[in-house]
């Protein structure tokens, strides 16, 4: 688990977003957890799961 966080802001639309907490909910899950298991999923989908050894450069 990261030890500290950043905020990430996105737009969405009504429908979707609705859709989506309706789904989290679903699994008992935050919409926030489950967005950050995307995001890890992705990265470690491009980088490997030892990316964090080997960070790319912002």
């Amino acid at each position: 688990m990261e030890n500290r966080t950043a905020r990430l802001t996105l737009l969405i639309d009504p429908q979707k977003k609705a859709a989506f907490e309706a789904l989290c909910k679903e699994e008992d899950v935050t919409p926030s957890q489950k967005v950050r298991q995307f995001i890890r999923d992705y990265v470690e989908a491009r980088l490997g799961e030892n990316w964090r050894e080997n960070p790319p450069k912002s």
